[in-house]
């Protein structure tokens, strides 16, 4: 029987009625389903550790860039790359030839100054005996006036006597008592006695005039010595000037072989026999030299962790090519210089870029290395350090995952997890976010503010605004960003991916 027009209305309205109260019981269910959590309860640990980890590479404490240090063409080299070499084993040998033929001039010209100084000294010699023959001949001519003084006493006491006589022989010839003869006599002996006086002081004055000649000669002696021996002294400069320039060729004729200055591995030989090594300001590099007796890693460290790391302390080193192997390190050196990510030259730059990052290099020295370590590792292997910053005991840690940042209640409500950014306030200034966490009290959530400390690998140090025991919310985090005070909550009873049921102590 077919339905009249009026009952087909009263039954769509009636399916239309239920159709909405359906949809409506779904919506009201929806509102009042409790979000579905995970919590934890806090407790302390017994250590918390803060690291900052960084990657870098392996670097010898020493290691050298062999250049060439004389020119030529290279004929031989020794060794190849990857090799141990000890100090003083030959490494690179160029041409010689050149290098010995400047050598042997030199030796001769070295030879011809020391030649030249012989002979300034045999001059010297001469004239200082010319000097000692000089100076006897003074010594005899002063020698010669004493006695020439001497005669003209002698003759002028000659003198005086036949003066007298003379004198005697008048007064006698006055008084007729002497004769004419003995008058004559005395007056020929006064005479003869004359010239005897004026020829000795003639000859005292000759023996004066060779005294200063002699003396003249003598000073001329004397200037002659000088003069040799300040020829000895120039030709001595000149022969130490040539034996200098014969050290320097013979040493730049050793350096025709090149020889390792440490032990070490070589860790690089960019050159190839036949090349033409040159020196000077733009010389050939032959191979570089690595002393791996003490190795350092040298790591970038970001700029938002920098101020945590301090000389003296510890890490632990992960070298890629050695697997999970841990090394102890210490940090030796910190860079104060930051380097920007695309450009690890250094340095400061007059190009500032503050949208790009920065890094500080960090230098660890390797401890207590393994000998089968030590020899494993070589210059430029990757490698990541995981450096302690802080340690502390007994610490009262939440797991980050728990940390919430929400905005001041002038603010954006919406709260966001640790490590997010709040929203800038409307008027440009960055309003100061609340770090905590929410705790359970019975079945419902509460915000509480927390002050936080260090940070571990997960957890992270609370100093105030907890207190052991509490129970509080991990995660999910999706579900973290959408509680609020009050909110009913329920534990969840299997964490995803985890077979041991609830987490929550």
């Amino acid at each position: 029987m077919a339905l009249s027009r009026k009952k087909k209305i009263i039954i769509g309205a009636v399916v239309a009625v239920v159709i909405i109260a359906v949809v409506v019981i779904s919506v009201v269910a929806t509102r009042k389903e409790e979000p579905e959590v995970v919590t934890v309860t806090i407790d302390t640990r017994p250590e918390l550790k803060q690291t900052v980890t960084a990657s870098g590479e392996v670097r010898p404490v020493r290691y050298i860039k062999l250049t060439s240090e004389v020119p030529g063409r290279i004929e031989e080299i020794y060794v190849t790359a990857g090799d141990m070499v000890t100090k003083g084993k030959p490494l690179v040998r160029v041409d010689p030839t050149q290098l010995q033929s400047s050598q042997e001039a030199q030796w001769a010209a070295t030879q011809a100054s020391i030649n030249d100084v012989q002979n300034a000294r045999n001059a010297v010699n001469s004239a200082q005996q010319a000097l000692v023959v000089a100076e006897a001949a003074v010594a005899a001519a002063r020698q010669q006036v004493v006695s020439s003084q001497t005669a003209v006493d002698r003759a002028q006491v000659e003198v005086n006597t036949a003066q007298r006589e003379l004198k005697r022989s008048t007064e006698l010839i006055e008084s007729w008592v002497a004769s004419r003869f003995e008058y004559d006599t005395a007056r020929d002996r006064l005479d003869t006695a004359k010239i005897a006086l004026e020829t000795a002081k003639a000859n005292l004055e000759a023996q004066k005039i060779a005294v200063k000649e002699a003396t003249e000669r003598a000073t001329q002696q004397r200037i002659a010595v000088k003069d040799a021996q300040t020829s000895i002294k120039s030709s001595e400069m000149r022969a130490s000037q040539q034996s200098a320039m014969l050290r320097g060729q013979t040493s730049q004729r050793s350096k025709a072989t090149q020889l390792s200055p440490l032990n070490g591995v070589v860790a690089d030989i960019p050159t190839r026999v036949g090349e033409f090594a040159v020196a000077g300001l733009s010389t050939t590099p032959l191979m570089t030299i690595a002393d791996m007796s003490q190795i350092n890693v040298e790591v970038n460290v970001d700029e938002t962790e920098i101020n945590n790391v301090k000389v003296g302390q510890e890490a632990k080193v992960k070298v890629d090519a050695l697997g999970d192997k841990e090394i102890k390190a210490v940090v030796t050196q910190k860079n104060p210089l930051a380097i920007s990510k695309s450009d690890q030259t250094g340095g400061l730059s007059n190009r500032v870029n503050v949208q790009e990052a920065k890094e500080f290099k960090v230098t660890l020295e390797l401890k207590d290395l393994s000998e089968d370590i030590q020899n494993a590792l070589r210059p430029g292997m990757s490698s990541t350090a995981t450096i302690t910053t802080d340690t502390k005991q007994n610490v009262l840690a939440v797991p980050l995952e728990a940390i919430v940042e929400k905005a001041p209640a002038s603010a954006s409500p919406a709260p966001t997890v640790a490590g997010s950014v709040p929203a800038a306030s409307p008027g440009g200034e960055k309003p100061k976010a609340q770090k905590g966490v929410y705790i359970v009290e019975g079945n419902k959530v509460r915000f509480i503010e927390v002050t936080t400390g260090i940070t571990g690998e997960a957890d992270i140090e609370v100093t105030s605004g907890v207190k052991p025991k509490m129970e509080i919310v991990r995660g999910p985090s999706r579900v973290l960003k959408t509680l609020k005070d009050g909110m009913t909550i329920k534990r969840q009873t299997k964490k995803p991916g985890n077979a041991n049921g609830n987490e929550a102590s």
